[in-house]
């Protein structure tokens, strides 16, 4: 049997709400990325190219400090990341995760929440940062029920 689990990124709270749904949908277990330092809305204001989020987008290789990594992934097969896209991409924080753990020869599937895009060059930008992991072309899963999201799990 395959075990699964979820790791998200989720500084507003959407990334996470769909992470939890997935994770009932398919049985598998939660982790959650957390900054060592939190992000405040200001730091979220994608309008405001001095914004903290902005700055670290503007510069592909910045990578944020993690708070906690997991203790090991070695139990786990297959490895869903979730994140909200980020100027097409996923957050640097995502690099900071797959750069920092042991992906090698795991599925990798990233999803993500987004306001209006899709994954753009998000799978080309973080395959770099883990080559050792078989990465799946992921999703944008906004709104997915719980059935859909085990379906589309299932065919993965």
């Amino acid at each position: 049997m395959m075990k699964k689990l979820i790791v998200y990124f989720s500084p507003s709270g959407n990334t996470k709400a769909m992470a939890e749904k997935l994770a009932k949908a398919t049985g598998a277990d939660l982790f959650e990325i957390k900054p060592q330092t939190p992000y405040t809305r200001a730091d979220l204001d994608w309008t405001n190219k001095n914004s903290r989020s902005s700055v670290e987008m503007n510069d592909k290789s910045y990578r944020p400090q993690i708070a906690q990594l997991p203790n090991s992934l070695a139990d786990y097969d297959t490895i869903f990341i979730g994140f909200p896209i980020w100027w097409y991409v996923a957050p640097t924080i995502i690099n900071t995760f797959v750069e920092n753990v042991d992906l090698d020869g795991k599925k990798v599937i990233p999803f993500a929440t987004s306001g209006g895009s899709g994954m753009g060059k998000t799978l080309a930008n973080l395959k770099p940062s883990c080559p050792g992991a078989n990465w799946v072309e992921g999703k944008v899963i906004n709104g997915m029920s719980e059935k859909a999201l085990a379906d589309w799990a299932e065919k993965l």
